[in-house]
């Protein structure tokens, strides 16, 4: 029988995380094999080209991936300027995947469907830890084959899974037999998509940066068509999270995405309804109605020719039903980031460092990494997941010191307060003064504060850099 060192390790995903994690693979001379469902590595990433990432190259690159391309003699972007996903896939991702050794372990245009234990289901207990993986690959012409793996790195993400427009999270009465008219994620609108846009009453769905960006295309496109009508709605009514931190975030790109969103609603030139839980989609003519709940009952919007649904994405768990996982019950991230990252409880875009402790699962050998480790929470960023694919390497490799000892340093996002509550006045959070009233990040004055060297929220200067002990698990704080 074949023994477990003697197999590769998979990593399910060749996206900017699962690219990194094979990196790190071949850096420690482990023999590794890379599933891709897409045509290409990136395929995700190339969906999305026309945005442009709110962080500049230094945080979207990851080192062992560098010192890999630099060996073939690549040359890296400069480190502020900020890619699009075009931009990544053509400068980083495609290059790193033609480098030889990344070539000859990556396989695209196949889907995992399955991953289990080797004549195991997950009810066997006995010997379970001795058994391979095994992958079931289908390559798409209905013949499954079966991989074997000594570990398994499930960096799938969740791109191809989006939120539904129902607010239950489940599809709204009508979604389904109006699909023509719904569009997920962010759309093209002024490229490839833009015929369905332009002079057309659309409806953007969703409060994140998924949403601002396409709000902020709609509103560029309405300039050269001004007959096209931009209705926006939001299942909440405080806006802090998308409309951000201003010029308190470290990211100045992520604070001028909010900033920009807010100035168009001011203006009129986007209709924002909030409070709007969308429940049912009509058909009239080539059109549709949108019919939620609100506070004062019932409403109608529309007619709408075209409605996005910009929600987020949440995990497939339907690949990993034979395996032993611990989930967090409300977001499916794995249950230790939970509390850190929970929407309900904060709105701060980092979490502290973490690796291969809070990343494992019951099933030994199988780490859930990248966005997918978030579940449905929205703030992921890529440098997390590159320190997460260092440290689960090193683990895998036996290299517990090396994956235990964890740093990250991620921008603050200005905007950072716990229980938000809409309307409220000063944040009890931001220890530094109230904000600004030209401002809607309530942790802005705190941020001045550090800058003059002062404590804000209760935390010293020298600890803003979220630098924690590996395995400490922290209360989320007022702060980030």
């Amino acid at each position: 029988m074949t023994s477990l060192e003697s197999l590769p390790v998979a990593v399910v995903g060749a996206g900017p995380v699962g690219l990194a994690a094979a990196a790190h693979l071949i850096q420690r001379g482990m023999s590794v094999k890379v599933y891709e469902a897409g045509a290409t590595v990136g395929a995700n990433v190339r969906d999305w080209g026309h945005v442009r990432l709110f962080s500049p190259w230094e945080y979207n690159t990851d080192t062992a991936a560098r010192a890999l391309l630099q060996s073939h003699g690549w040359q890296e972007p400069s480190g502020k300027a900020m890619p699009t996903g075009s931009d990544l896939y053509d400068a980083y991702l495609k290059p790193l995947a033609a480098t030889p050794e990344m070539a000859a372990v990556i396989e695209t245009g196949v889907q995992v469907k399955a991953i289990t234990r080797l004549g195991a289901d997950k009810v066997l207990s006995k010997g379970r830890e001795t058994k391979p993986f095994v992958l079931a690959v289908s390559n798409g012409s209905g013949m499954i084959r079966r991989d074997l793996a000594r570990a398994v790195i499930d960096a799938s993400g969740t791109w191809t899974a989006p939120n539904p427009l129902g607010a239950g999270g489940i599809l709204a009465e009508g979604e389904a037999e109006n699909a023509g008219s719904i569009a997920y994620g962010i759309p093209d609108v002024l490229g490839r998509d833009r015929p369905a846009y332009e002079g057309k009453t659309i409806l953007v769905v969703g409060a994140g940066h998924s949403a601002a960006n396409v709000l902020l295309d709609l509103a560029r496109l309405a300039e050269r068509s001004p007959e096209t009508s931009i209705i926006w709605t939001t299942r909440g009514e405080n806006l802090m999270r998308v409309y951000g931190g201003g010029r308190a975030d470290q990211l100045p790109a992520r604070g001028e995405l909010g900033s920009s969103l807010k100035a168009l609603v001011d203006s009129g030139r986007i209709a924002l309804v909030s409070g709007f839980s969308a429940t049912r989609v009509t058909a009239i003519g080539n059109q549709v109605m949108l019919e939620g709940e609100t506070a004062g009952g019932i409403r109608e919007l529309g007619p709408i020719d075209r409605i996005v649904v910009s929600t987020g994405q949440r995990p497939d768990l339907n690949l990993t039903r034979e395996l032993r996982l611990d989930l967090d019950p409300w977001l499916e991230s794995a249950k230790a980031l939970g509390p850190l990252i929970d929407p309900n409880l904060h709105s701060c875009g980092s979490v502290p460092p973490h690796g291969h402790r809070e990343l494992a699962h019951p099933e030994p050998g199988f780490y859930t990494v990248g966005i997918k480790s978030y579940g449905r929470a929205p703030t992921f960023l890529m440098l997390t997941g590159y320190e997460q694919v260092r440290s689960v390497v090193a683990a895998i490799a036996g290299d517990l010191a090396g994956a235990d000892d964890v740093h990250l340093v991620l921008p603050e996002t200005g905007v950072c307060s716990t229980n938000i509550v809409p309307n409220a006045g000063p944040s009890l959070e931001c220890c530094g003064g109230p904000a600004p009233s030209q401002s809607d990040a309530c942790c802005v004055a705190d941020a001045e504060a550090k800058a003059e060297g002062k404590s804000g929220c209760g935390c010293s200067p020298s600890d803003v850099e979220l630098i924690q002990p590996a395995g400490k698990v922290a209360e989320p704080a007022g702060c980030c």
